[in-house]
């Protein structure tokens, strides 16, 4: 009986293996099942075990099938689909490394060619200086790095301008793909399979020039339609306009342009081009768009119509497009140009003579604009809000149009200045006709009943890193910008007189909320709408918001891009901004200025800041001067500020007064800020000699330590920071708060660390408005005024707990405080008053 229930057993038990493997066995589908499984995977690629089952009972072609043979096949499609995908990647990745490793071994053939003609040339000079007799010349060994000159009368009928069209052609590929210019490589733009391109700038040419090689996944008509287009991609172009356009006799067109150019500042004028664009096919089917200067400033437009131009000269420049095997596009661009420096002020003229400028804004551009295109346009660029990127791209260029329109302020637009109060450091300018819709629509538009005001000012700054600048005014609007002028800017864009919030009496919180709305692909430029929190006064409106909502354009926060300008541009708008919103954009644009070769020993600047933070790192943490990029030090940089405010008619000077003064406290608060992140590290005895009222941050901070040591006994930092620069930051992150003040009739605060600021809810620039007896409640005061005699003799005493004040109005409680005098190097000296809040919370 045993043996028989064993054996059931056994059977069983093989029953149940045999079926477990005929349900893993392969299953053939009909095209049904599959029809209805693709289905499924479309709208869930992972479904569920109860889906899996559900399946099933729902659809009867599928019953005969078990769930797992279903999970099974949802495992092999998410396969295959990764599979697929991975080729797909794998395929692209191949093509643009096999169009990259094209474009290095033509660079290489160019570079090879160049040393052969070096070494022609410099056997040539060994023969002249060996036989100084013999003037015998090899004419093939020439450079041809001269561009000959065409004559005046060739542009006077069409052959000429065919004539010029093929020499301009020629000598544009000569430095596109020959030796006609003597190429480097870009500062800090290394080729590679993740590079936009292959960058280079001229070494020693006439005027400034610059090169840019890339793969786009473009056709050759596009990317000529685009790059013909110039106002769309290059943000300091005004205007473009092509005055006569006939086709030439090889399938070509020749067109000739006018173009102006902004001014990158307000110290110098605009520019303008008067050209002949050629473009043409070659026979290899390489597209072609090649563009030089006509003649000197009388060709071209009215003399009125460029009167407040100086005119430039552009050198054969343009694009060379070849077709890729496969899709897209090899593109070579060329800019050269004659920037005439000797017509802007002489501290200018690095600008104007930088080839490193040329290609961060013409050249580098223009492939990073034609490569967004191309991402834009396969799908690969996700955008915030759900905004389109066109739009976005749109909003960007008004923004930049719009405080470039600002800085230049043309008369054609209808601006004219205003008279200046005998100080010259702000310009104020006005425009009567300006209307804030920059759409078709004129529904959206609001027709002030006066008008615009500018007020611009520029300014030089000195070893300032312009990315960090530019990144510390975008995290900390707080230190620099006035909230009420915001709300009124603000308020002035609604169209009815109810819509004023911003006239209402509000306390700003401090805050701001960044929202990213989108960025170019290498992050070099930021769209992003900024809210900044504010609260009604008024307590019949203390539930009601009085938020203000920014859109915002920031570029150039990367310190390693060499020769990048550094923008913060920004506009009021509604919260939920229309898609053809007015826009009346104020900021800042700081502009490096490459030093020369003299300027090495240029002194450093004699205003130092008073806080211990000048050789701390605001925000976020940076990367100072590695690998290619260049020092911070000894460098220089000029800061252009643009703030446009509406105004009525009636109100037009007082507008006036307002903007002058709010530039002028923007103007001081940003120089302190730059004298605040500046990397000046350094120690006294580097700079020039500084008098006890002012001393260095390193000097203060030893200043402040060592009195503390010597009245007290004790060390206030750790025995392993006090040494070097690391006493500054191991002083600014020290968990008491640590403040010090003058010693005045009305003693103020001149230096406080990070805790000390989180204590009095202030900021850096609002420091030094506060003064001692703001802070102190009934108790505290009684307690400093009894001990005062104790710490002026004695050096230092200790305060009982008690209770002290923000600027916030709220209590902060604290267990101990401390006292000491600070004396200065002579230890006779008292430079201020420290104090030391222990244990510090908000009650």
């Amino acid at each position: 009986m045993a043996m028989a229930v064993a054996h059931q057993h056994r059977e069983s038990s093989s029953g149940s293996i045999n079926k477990h493997l005929d349900a893993g066995k392969y299953v053939r589908y009909t095209a049904e099942q599959v029809e209805a499984l693709e289905r499924v995977y479309a709208e869930c690629p992972k479904p569920s075990s109860l889906r899996r089952q559900q399946l099933i009972r729902e659809c009867p072609i599928l019953s005969n099938i078990e769930p797992k043979q279903i999970k099974v096949w949802f495992q092999n499609r998410r396969c295959r689909e990764k599979q697929r995908k991975e080729a797909s990647r794998l395929q692209t990745v191949n093509r643009k490394l096999t169009a990259m490793n094209k474009l290095l071994m033509e660079e290489n053939d160019r570079l090879q060619k160049q040393v052969s003609q070096l070494v022609c040339e410099n056997g040539y000079m060994r023969q002249q200086l060996q036989n100084a007799s013999a003037a015998t010349t090899d004419a093939s060994c020439e450079s041809v790095v001269t561009t000959p000159q065409h004559s005046l009368r060739d542009a006077n009928n069409p052959a000429g301008l065919l004539s010029i069209a093929e020499e301009t052609l020629a000598e544009f590929l000569s430095k596109a793909t020959g030796t006609a210019v003597d190429w480097v490589q870009m500062p800090g733009m290394k080729p590679g399979p993740d590079s936009v391109g292959i960058f280079a700038i001229s070494q020693s040419c006439s005027g400034v020039a610059a090169r840019a090689c890339g793969l786009v996944s473009l056709e050759p008509t596009k990317i000529a339609e685009i790059l013909k287009d110039r106002p769309s991609w290059f943000r300091d172009c005004r205007s473009l306009e092509v005055f006569t356009m006939f086709p030439a006799g090889n399938g070509g067109t020749i067109e000739l342009v006018y173009t102006q150019i902004y001014a990158p500042t307000t110290l110098a004028p605009a520019r303008d081009f008067w050209t002949l664009r050629y473009t043409t096919s070659l026979d290899n089917g390489s597209l072609v768009v090649c563009e030089r200067s006509l003649s000197g400033s009388g060709a071209g437009p009215s003399a009125a119509a460029a009167s407040q131009f100086v005119r430039a000269e552009m050198l054969p420049s343009g694009y060379l497009i070849r077709p890729c095997e496969g899709g897209g596009s090899i593109i070579h661009i060329v800019d050269h140009l004659n920037l005439e420096a000797w017509t802007v002020p002489e501290v200018l003229r690095p600008l104007y003579e930088s080839s490193k400028v040329v290609a961060q804004k013409m050249t580098i551009a223009a492939l990073r604009y034609i490569r967004q295109i191309a991402q834009e346009t396969s799908g690969e660029v996700v955008y915030g809000l759900g905004r389109q990127p066109a739009l976005l791209r749109t909003f960007s260029q008004r923004l930049s149009r719009g405080f470039n329109d600002a800085i230049n302020g043309f008369i054609d637009d209808g601006w004219s200045l205003m008279n200046c109060d005998g100080a010259e450091d702000v310009i104020v300018a006005v425009n009567s006709t300006k209307n804030l819709s920059a759409t078709s629509n004129p529904s959206n538009s609001f027709s002030l009943l006066g008008g615009i005001l500018c007020a611009r000012a520029s300014m030089l700054l000195q070893n300032v890193p312009p990315a960090v600048l530019v990144r510390f005014l975008r995290e900390h609007r707080s230190e620099w910008a006035d909230f009420n002028v915001d709300a009124y800017s603000a308020a002035s864009l609604k169209a009815s007189s109810y819509a004023f919030p911003g006239m209402r009496p509000t306390r700003f919180t401090g805050s701001q909320i960044i929202m990213p709305l989108g960025h170019t692909i290498e992050h070099e430029e930021m769209i992003e709408v900024i809210r900044l929190e504010g609260h009604s006064l008024a307590q019949e409106d203390a539930f009601i918001s009085r938020d203000i909502h920014l859109l915002q354009i920031c570029s150039g926060v990367d310190e390693n891009a060499v020769g990048a300008c550094s923008e913060l541009v920004f506009a009021p708008i509604d919260e939920m901004f229309p898609d053809d919103a007015p826009l009346l954009p104020s900021g800042f644009r700081i502009i490096p200025l490459d030093s020369k070769s003299n300027d090495s020993q240029d002194t450093l600047a004699t205003h130092r800041t008073l806080d211990l933070t000048s050789s701390l790192e605001v925000g976020p943490a940076t990367n100072h001067a590695t690998g290619d990029a260049p020092s911070c030090h000894s460098t220089r940089s000029v800061l252009t500020i643009a703030f446009q405010f509406p105004f009525e008619n009636n109100l037009q000077d007082n507008v006036a007064n307002m903007a002058r003064q709010y530039v002028r406290s923007v103007i001081s608060s940003v120089q302190r800020v730059a004298m605040a992140i500046s990397p000046s590290g350094l120690s006294p005895s580097v700079g020039p000699k500084l008098s006890p009222g002012s001393p260095e941050a390193l000097t203060l901070a030893h200043w402040i330590c060592q009195s503390y040591s010597f009245h007290l006994g004790t060390e206030l930092l750790q025995s392993d920071s006090a040494g070097g620069d690391s006493v500054l930051k191991h002083l600014w992150h020290h968990q008491d708060a640590i403040l010090c003040c003058s010693l005045k009739s009305m003693p103020v605060f001149i230096y406080a660390n990070q805790a000390g600021l989180d204590m009095l809810e202030t900021t850096l620039v609002a420091l030094q408005d506060i003064t001692l007896d703001k802070i102190f409640d009934e108790a505290g005061h009684r307690a400093l005024c009894s001990d005062f005699t104790k710490i002026m003799q004695q050096g230092f005493a200790y305060l009982p707990a008690g209770i002290c004040m923000s600027i916030m109005g709220r209590h902060v409680s604290y267990e101990q405080a401390i006292a000491w005098k600070v004396f200065a190097a002579e230890e006779s000296t008292v430079h201020c008053l420290a104090f030391s809040f222990v244990n510090w919370s908000f009650v």
